[in-house]
Parts: C-alpha cells; sequence; structure tokens
C-alpha cells in the first residue's frame, strides 16, 4: 500500500497529455532555481521551456524505457533487460551504433508507478493503432513504450539517402499495439501531419520527425538535372512516396541545437564515411538474423 502526495493534486504541476497507463507531467514553473539561475528560468518558463516528466502506472503489465530514463518506481515492479545471450548483445550493440540509440533497454513489469526522467524537450504519447504499418522515428525521439511495441531497425531504400540526405543510414521503427513516448524539440501542436494516399512528399531539409513504415524514403534531385538543380537553389531534397502519414517540424533538430549554441548530435551514421556503407551492409545481416 502506497500514496503519493504533492505530485497530481500540486497546483504547479499539470497533466498535460493521457493515454492508456502513460501521463505527461508538465511543470508551471520551475521553482528549484537560485538567484543566478532565476532570470534564466523566468523568461524560460514565459517560452513554454518548462520541465515535463512521463508518470507510467503499471497494472500487470510491461513497459520498455530508453536507457537510463527511470527516475524512480513505486510497488511491485520488476526490472529486466532484453538481452537473451552474449550473442544477442552484440546484435543489440550494432543496432544501437547504427540508430544512436541505447543497444539495451531495460524493461520495467508489476503493479505499480513509473516515473521517468526530466526533460526539457516536448514529450509526445502516440497510439500506435494510428499507425499501422508502423512508425519510423529521427534519432534520439524514442523514450518509452508498452513492451507489446517491437522495435526494429530499417535501412534507408537506398544509400543516397544517407550520403547525400543527411538522414542516416538507419532509423529505429516501432511495430504493433500500444502506446509510445517520444521526445521531440517542438511541441505536438507545432508537427504538421501530412497524409498520403500514393503520392509524393518533397522537403528540402530534415524536417520530417517520424513517418509511416510504409513509405519509401530517397533523396532525388529537385529537378530533372543535376545542374538545374543546383541553379534553381534546392539542390537534393527528401522524397517520400507512397501510402501513409509524415510528421513535420517547423524547425529542424540541428537547428535547435545551434540556437542553443550546443553542437548538434550526429545523427545515424550520417556522412560519407567507409563505415556507413560497412554498416549498411552489417545492418542488414543482423537484421537478417533478428
Amino acid at each position: 500500500m502506497y500514496k503519493i502526495k504533492n505530485l497530481l493534486n500540486n497546483e504547479n504541476v499539470n497533466t498535460i497529455d493521457k493515454k492508456e497507463g502513460m501521463r505527461v507531467l508538465e511543470y508551471v514553473t520551475d521553482l528549484s532555481v537560485n538567484p543566478n539561475s532565476a532570470v534564466t528560468s523566468y523568461f524560460a518558463h514565459k517560452m513554454n521551456v518548462r520541465k515535463r516528466q512521463v508518470l507510467i502506472e503499471l497494472n500487470n503489465n510491461e513497459y520498455t524505457l530508453s536507457a537510463g530514463a527511470m527516475q524512480w518506481t513505486l510497488g511491485n515492479i520488476e526490472i529486466s533487460s532484453d538481452v537473451k545471450g552474449v550473442g544477442d548483445l552484440f546484435k543489440k550493440s550494432i543496432k544501437g551504433a547504427v540508430t544512436k540509440e541505447a543497444a539495451v533497454k531495460p524493461k520495467y513489469r508489476g503493479t505499480g508507478v513509473l516515473m521517468l526522467e526530466p526533460t526539457y524537450r516536448h514529450i509526445i504519447l502516440e497510439d500506435m493503432s494510428e499507425w499501422p504499418t508502423g512508425i519510423v522515428l529521427d534519432d534520439g525521439m524514442f523514450l518509452a513504450c508498452e513492451s507489446s511495441v517491437q522495435q526494429q531497425v530499417v535501412m534507408r531504400s537506398n544509400v543516397s539517402s544517407a550520403l547525400f540526405g543527411n538522414e542516416g543510414l538507419f532509423n529505429l521503427k516501432l511495430v504493433g499495439n500500444g502506446i509510445v513516448a517520444l521526445e521531440s524539440y517542438v511541441p505536438r501542436d507545432e508537427l504538421i501531419e501530412i497524409t498520403l494516399e500514393n503520392d509524393v512528399l518533397k522537403i528540402d531539409g530534415n524536417f520530417a520527425v517520424a513517418w509511416s513504415g510504409s513509405l519509401e524514403f530517397t533523396v532525388e534531385k529537385s529537378t530533372k538535372s543535376l545542374i538545374g538543380s543546383g541553379m534553381s537553389g534546392e539542390g537534393l531534397v527528401n522524397v517520400y512516396r507512397g501510402s501513409g502519414k509524415v510528421l513535420l517540424a517547423p524547425v529542424s533538430g540541428q537547428a535547435m541545437n545551434q540556437r542553443s549554441g550546443n553542437n548538434p548530435p550526429p545523427t545515424g551514421t550520417g556522412g560519407a564515411t567507409p563505415g556507413s556503407v560497412a554498416g549498411a551492409a552489417l545492418g542488414g545481416l543482423i537484421n537478417a538474423l533478428s
């Protein structure tokens, strides 16, 4: 038996989204400040830069988290890994390296409460029933999901999409039924959702944060000729072809990092390096063995 006070009944903590057993908490004001950080905290609050956390209520079920995401647990909850042996650990390590995700994602099973670490990024809850062909994620977006959701590593449809699209060769794909929690640089309200039905979407830049697993992703010239593409000022564009959905952000994650003075995080295995091509073959082999 346990009781939690000063959390859900706290006037400074709002529930901004809730789906199934997942709840997104947002702190209205950051009260944990000192004189040196008070001004920054004040203006951050005005610009919607606030601490957010995911609270998960388990009822004899299981959730998978990104490594290091757990802050505290309460109740009869057991922690386990999804590693089945040395060989499985090796495969997961390779997959984690090429997708820039944690190699091993711990599983939490039982009945109780699970709180995730706070973040200043926006947290998006997605119902996998709205993504029947699965959802492919931009690097570093995965936070947590019900363990009924399967994780796969998918490779670009052609190498050019990695070498020229600055998107990396591999991405994490989620498939199945359940709720997933994603970390995003922009709120869900600012993400543009485009639905394609045997159509084509062309994007000049890395603004797509998630897309349906049924879509084919390539990088192509903006015009029929390479010279014409260069003269048009657009050059190469990211192309999503087929039927499915794409979530577009108004600004890329790299731009957000540059604005904050941080170096942009590495994406996939982007860059025309020998390791990229070697990783492509290795990743395909690992998926075949999985």
